[in-house]
């Protein structure tokens, strides 16, 4: 049975990734260091599905001070989606957590996979990375100038260029895939979509930063999870790969869709937008498409209605779960 090291497997996306592995038969080995960035609770939640199974193997631990040799004894394939979260906390004396746990915590593990070489390791960055788009009506190649507007884009770049110096003159074997907008059930509480469909299922005050024209490439986490294990499997060591959903939209796009499924809101609230939030994200995902077989099946009309399904039952189960708002 291949044995998949997967960090961060509490979190929204490394949840969903240990389950799709576990379902094609991999054994997971899942690291988690319950980071205080939101509610643990949230993230226990997000491992109920996981706990039980067999071949799922649950290890706390700090990527940043844990010895690491023994946890990547054995393992096939890394998949290294640890990471403090989050554009609009990463500015002031929190950035000192951002290089700790998005950079150093990274050169550790790479570290630790020299030592004991693995078939590939796949590291989750960002489009936060690129900064603003060059053209806001047209996607973004991978070879786009990478002019990070934020410390968290800084601290993905950093990481980012980690991995490839340990590719290039290590001998590591990795891909970085650089997720756009993901969403989808068990989004993080700070995120968008999160919190617009809590306010608007409970009644509270949906809050739209700035004029609601700002575009992003929202991008199904099952989809995500799908090019993830794809990068395993058939990535180009070395390379770096956009991983978008092909559905570009505004915010008041988005609000509209909702809308229509679930009538007006309570309140609207407009405040101005946070420093370091791009106008526009569109992923190019040419090479994606060539050599990863990378097709996103999910629109987002289907996935919205998805989320708000998962978010009415989440509701049902903690109606008072705090949110942190202003983060993510």
């Amino acid at each position: 049975m291949r044995l998949a090291l997967v960090t961060g497997v509490a979190g929204f996306i490394g949840s969903h990734l240990a389950e799709r592995l576990l379902a094609e038969g991999w054994a997971v080995r899942g690291i988690e260091n319950f980071d205080p960035y939101y509610e643990r609770a949230f993230k226990e939640r997000n491992l109920a599905g996981l706990r039980d199974r067999p071949g799922f193997e649950l290890v706390t631990a700090d990527l940043g001070t844990a010895p690491l040799e023994a946890l990547v004894e054995g393992v096939d394939c890394v998949f290294h989606l640890a990471a403090r979260p989050g554009v609009r906390a990463s500015w002031g004396e929190a950035f000192a957590d951002y290089a700790r746990i998005n950079v150093l915590a990274t050169q550790r593990l790479l570290e630790a996979v020299r030592a004991r070489p693995v078939r590939r390791l796949v590291y989750a960055s960002s489009s936060s990375v690129y900064g603003e788009a060059p053209a806001e009506d047209r996607a973004t190649p991978e070879d786009a100038p990478c002019r990070p507007i934020s410390p968290y884009g800084v601290s993905k770049l950093a990481a980012e260029a980690m991995v490839r110096a340990y590719h290039a003159s290590g001998g590591v074997p990795a891909v970085a895939l650089r997720y756009f907008t993901v969403y989808g059930p068990r989004q993080r509480p700070d995120m968008a979509f999160h919190r617009f469909l809590r306010a608007w299922l409970t009644g509270g005050t949906v809050t739209v930063l700035g004029d609601g024209r700002q575009v992003r490439d929202f991008t199904y986490v099952d989809d995500a999870v799908a090019a993830t294990v794809a990068a395993a499997r058939d990535g180009r060591d070395g390379e770096v790969y956009n991983i978008g959903g092909g559905c570009p939209a505004t915010l008041t796009q988005v609000f509209e869709i909702l809308r229509a499924r679930l009538g007006p809101p309570a309140r609207l609230e407009q405040r101005p937008v946070f420093p370091g939030d791009p106008r526009a994200t569109r992923a190019d995902t040419r090479r994606a498409q060539a050599e990863l077989g990378f097709r996103p099946a999910t629109d987002l009309d289907e996935g919205l209605a998805r989320m708000t399904a998962w978010m009415r039952a989440h509701l049902a189960e903690t109606p008072t779960a705090g949110v942190r708002d202003g983060r993510g």
